[in-house]
């Protein structure tokens, strides 16, 4: 009855790493450039979104922005994406969420607005559900690690060294 119950639990962590690493994995949301001066412009890109399914909604919020940046343009490397112009944005760091046209969540990025000839133009910020992946990730090894341990236990007493 043990054995049963532990390849339940070991099967039941799997299926569930497998269903949370997938779609965090995907959800990409891009600012390029990552630190650009007041005035500049910043690229804002939902990678996964599907332009068919309606525009992307990303919602810019920092020290005095608390605003929508609607996009109907496709990016070139799939997806949709916005320009962003910087003039009467505070100095600070700001975060873009976006959300696409059926509702689903391409996660959020940073960037940072500097003064005009402060720090030169980053590759771009970019961050993912990475709470989702820990999940996902920690599952996926109690799940084997129970599965070691399991098949440890369950062999013949001739074979132990």
């Amino acid at each position: 009855m043990k054995v049963t119950t532990a390849l339940c639990s070991a099967a039941l962590g799997v299926g569930l790493g497998t269903l949370l690493l997938p779609g965090a994995a995907l959800a990409d949301t891009t600012v390029s450039p990552a630190t650009t001066p007041v005035g500049g412009t910043v690229v804002l890109t939902a990678t996964t979104c599907n332009p068919k399914s309606g525009d992307a909604l990303f919602r810019v919020t920092g020290p005095n922005r608390n605003e929508n940046v609607r996009s109907t343009t496709a990016a070139a490397g799939g997806g949709l994406s916005a320009e962003l112009f910087t003039a009467g944005f505070t100095l600070g760091t700001y975060t873009v969420a976006a959300t696409c046209g059926d509702g689903s969540s391409d996660g959020s990025a940073t960037f940072t607005v500097t003064p005009i000839g402060g720090a030169p133009a980053g590759s771009g910020g970019g961050s993912r559900d990475n709470g989702a992946l820990a999940a996902g990730g920690t599952l996926l090894g109690t799940a084997a690690a129970g599965a070691v341990i399991l098949f440890r236990r369950r062999r013949p007493a001739s074979t132990v060294a």
